[in-house]
């Protein structure tokens, strides 16, 4: 965290909330935002992930303040929370997912009292790259640290993901808390999100870059269909486990069993989806470890045209841009996130990116009158506490 931040933050956490006599010391946080580079929609269907933090980050300043009352502020929304209640606020939807830490961490018997937070970021929102997740993370990490819990990196990712589908009301899975609580610099997560198994791997392709482009249509797994995907999953997951009881969870399926299961055009669909994906992903991590680049992206574009065609979760503007950049011939490109807008990761050889996207811009903005941008980006270490 620079200078100019934690300056930034400790004194609009003094301006807006003055000193109690019961103020304990500042404390410093940051938490990551995330790509996922392939398993995209299989992490709430047992499914393999590979994602990596990035070195977009979110920070905190947190302190106790004897009162009982928990003093919020968002400095990117210039705006302010305070409560004693742990209530669904409507007018700022910010604030929830910080409540909802601290309503999972009292199910759960930690101790949680009265504290001051600020927080700033430069994660862009609605881009799908985990800014919410960013701040359920970096909350529970410093109410960890500052009311002395005993939890592992592990289960804050999960009191993090049970504050988002409890008390948000998204139904998302682990994937994202749980790369931004353990990830490494230089790596990915091979994550097993059934067994919660994983494993480190380095993200290394000599000559080769990942890179962002950000279509500016409003990514929101709230009000997108993203819970009634989730639905689908678990209904055709229940079909196929009345056939085959030790079928637990939809990657554990096969095609010869989605054939068999009665599910509907939509079922069938997403279980495509997510069978192929546990292929993909595979692939994806043996062929990066043989450095095949050339294969990784193919892969990235059959990811998307199964996101698109098979899980439904992408819009005409993310299309278009990984079928300009597949024409441009980059070596693979894919919707990342939950869908219906956000980013896109590119996958190409060092150098092109600049003069690519200069040229991808104006076509994109003629067509859909949208400034899309680009997000150079490097892989990062996960939540921690920044002295």
């Amino acid at each position: 965290m620079t200078l100019s931040i934690r300056e930034n933050l400790s004194s609009s956490l003094s301006r807006i909330f003055p000193d109690t006599p019961d103020s304990g010391p500042i404390h410093f946080f940051s938490a990551p935002g995330r790509v996922n580079i392939i398993g995209e929609h299989v992490d709430y269907a047992g499914g393999l992930v590979f994602p990596a933090a990035i070195d977009f980050r979110t920070n905190f300043v947190i302190r106790t303040n004897g009162l009982g009352t928990f003093r919020l502020y968002s400095l990117d929304f210039q705006s302010e929370f305070v409560t004693n209640d742990l209530i669904y606020s409507e007018e700022k939807s910010w604030a929830n997912y910080i409540l909802g830490v601290v309503s999972e961490a009292r199910k759960l018997g930690l101790r949680v009292e009265g504290f001051d937070l600020a927080f700033t970021g430069n994660i862009p929102q609605g881009a799908g790259l985990s800014s919410s997740a960013a701040v359920e993370v970096g909350t529970a990490f410093a109410l960890s640290k500052i009311f002395h819990w005993d939890i592992s990196l592990e289960k804050i990712a999960l009191l993090a993901q049970a504050a988002e589908n409890h008390f948000v009301g998204v139904n998302c899975g682990i994937m994202d808390q749980f790369v931004i609580a353990v990830a490494k610099p230089s790596t990915c997560i091979s994550l097993n999100t059934e067994s919660l198994e994983y494993s480190y791997h380095n993200l290394d392709l000599p000559g080769y870059e990942f890179y962002l482009i950000d279509s500016q249509v409003p990514h929101s797994l709230k009000e997108s269909e993203y819970n009634n995907r989730r639905k689908e999953v678990e209904s055709a997951t229940s079909k196929c486990n009345k056939l085959s009881p030790e079928v637990r969870t939809l990657s554990q399926a096969n095609f010869s069993l989605i054939e068999k299961a009665n599910l509907t055009q939509s079922e069938f669909k997403r279980a495509t989806h997510i069978l192929g994906e546990k292929s993909r992903a595979q692939n994806v991590i043996r062929f990066l470890k043989d450095k095949d680049a050339e294969k990784v992206g193919k892969e990235l574009f059959s990811c998307h045209e199964s996101l698109s065609q098979n899980f439904q979760v992408s819009c005409k503007e993310i299309d278009f841009i990984v079928e300009w950049f597949h024409s441009a011939n980059v070596l693979g490109a894919r919707m990342i996130g939950g869908g219906f807008g956000g980013c896109v990761l590119v996958l190409d050889k060092e150098g092109r990116s600049s003069s690519l996207f200069s040229e991808f811009e104006k076509e994109y903005f003629r067509k859909f009158g949208l400034n899309a941008k680009i997000y150079k980006f490097s892989i990062s270490e996960g939540v921690r506490e920044d002295s």
